[in-house]
């Protein structure tokens, strides 16, 4: 099983921030957020703007980085400068 946090004001729309999602072979951090549905889909477009920093298993990576049975991923919202990013891009 795959952990994944939300962190920061990141939540699903039910305020969920800890999720979980099976997989049996390695998988990229946008095919586990598509598993999940529309609860965590505008993720990939606030990861896409650079406004949700992704890590797996506490190191920096990108929603094409792969991660197995085990790993933890952490979306935390940010806009490099303190903010929370959660905006609309300009």
């Amino acid at each position: 099983m795959i952990t994944i946090s939300l962190m920061g004001q990141l939540q699903t729309a039910d305020g969920e921030r800890d999720l979980g999602c099976e997989i049996s072979s390695p998988i990229s951090v946008r095919q586990v957020i598509q598993r999940q549905g529309v609860q965590l889909r505008h993720l990939l477009q606030l990861i896409r703007e650079k406004k949700v920093l992704v890590t797996i298993n506490k190191k920096i990576a990108s929603e094409d980085s792969l991660v197995q049975d085990g790993d933890a991923i952490r979306l935390v919202g940010h806009d490099g400068m303190g903010g929370t990013g959660l905006g609309p891009s300009m």
